[in-house]
Order: structure tokens, then sequence, then C-alpha cells
């Protein structure tokens, strides 16, 4: 299971909805783009802490960037880009997704809708 940025939030936020099902994982893997999100939000080196221990406690594996991952993101993006609905970061998980084989558990289901093939899972805060 890939799990995206939004849920993993939820979970740092306290939301038991978010906590239930991450726990119910026991291990997932996440995008380097959801870590590099996750940092982007972190407001100082505590935080990034808490987020490291976070991510080890989740039993959660970074899924880095592959040249089959960033081709198939350029290629969802140059299909929705007149819909302006699909973001280069959420083509990168999706493709991420798909490259695995995996499910994606989003709260955002609506960004990743058009990407034919992904099986999203949805949560629901």
């Amino acid at each position: 299971m890939i799990v995206d940025t939004d849920v993993l939030v939820w979970y740092l936020r306290g939301n038991q909805a978010a906590s239930a099902a991450i726990d119910a994982l026991g291990g997932f893997r996440i995008s380097v783009v959801t870590y590099a999100e996750l940092l982007q939000g972190m407001r100082d080196k505590a935080e990034l802490a808490a987020l490291r221990r976070s991510i080890a406690g989740w039993n959660a594996r970074v899924v880095y960037l592959s040249e089959e991952v960033s081709a198939k993101a350029l290629l969802l993006v140059e299909q929705h880009f007149h819909s302006g609905s699909l973001q280069f970061a959420d083509a990168l998980i999706a493709s991420t997704a798909l490259s695995r084989a995996e499910a994606l558990l989003t709260a955002n289901d609506r960004h990743y809708r058009m990407v034919e093939g992904l099986q999203i899972k949805r949560f629901r805060p």
C-alpha cells in the first residue's frame, strides 16, 4: 500500500481515523514526494526528529523515483494537462503506486480519479 501525504498529515495532527487506518496497515510505503512534502511542513529540528520517529514506528519505507516512475508521471501530466486536474507531485505519487501495482490510500481521491488503472483506497477523516 502506498499512503498519500494527506493521510499522514491527518495522522500527525492527531486524527483518530487516520491513526486507526495507519495502525491497521502494519507497514506501508510512501513516495519520496510524500516524504518531501512532509519535510516542507516541518517547523524545526524537533518536528523533523518526530517525523523520522513516526516513519520508523509506522514501519514505512520511502520509495525513490525511478526512470519508470518519472516517465509514467510525465505521461499522466501530458494526458491531463488540459483539465488542470493532476498536479505533477500527485502524478509522481500515482505513478509510484502504478509501477508497484499497489493501491493508494488517500483522502484526496478526486486528485487521482482520472488515473486509469490506479487502485484508490478512500480515506475519510
